[in-house]
């Protein structure tokens, strides 16, 4: 096998490998927790308004949301990402403030940190619990606040 076929078939393994993920996700829907699944077990996360993690939304912030979150909830988090068509339940529009003024702040903490299913929500919302530290859940929480111009409860 030369270099240029080895090249090639690498490209179509690739290809064929990122189609399955986007059936993967595609398969998500709004049923039921299953019986291999648990939810995860909610903690108190409360930052007071006073704290300055609290208030702070960094350039990082924005660079996390960006490399992580846009693929569903899109660039100016309008739920209109690349992963979006495909889903069947559709992200939250994170500028739209109807529904995020009804959720808390730890509401949203907890989604972002455990996982849709964890606050009775869609399931191919993921649980980033083990990718990012309270800090940085926090901040994004106050990133979709930002998005929204809204307050939590």
């Amino acid at each position: 096998m030369n270099k240029t076929t080895f090249l090639n078939l690498r490209e179509k393994v690739k290809q064929t490998l990122m189609l399955l993920v986007f059936i993967f996700f595609s398969g998500c829907s709004s049923d039921s927790i299953s019986e291999h699944q648990s939810k995860p077990e909610k903690t108190n996360f409360i930052i007071s308004k006073n704290s300055q993690l609290a208030n702070s939304v960094s350039e990082k912030t924005r660079l996390v949301y960006r490399r992580y979150c846009t693929q569903c909830h899109g660039i100016g988090g309008n739920g209109d990402g690349v992963n979006a068509p495909y889903l069947v339940v559709p992200p939250r529009d994170h500028t739209k403030g109807d529904y995020l003024e009804t959720r808390s702040d730890q509401h949203l903490f907890e989604a972002i940190k455990f996982g849709g299913l964890a606050v009775g929500r869609a399931p191919c919302m993921p649980a980033w619990e083990n990718t990012f530290k309270d800090e940085t859940i926090h901040s994004l929480v106050n990133y979709i606040r930002e998005l929204c111009d809204c307050k939590a409860l």
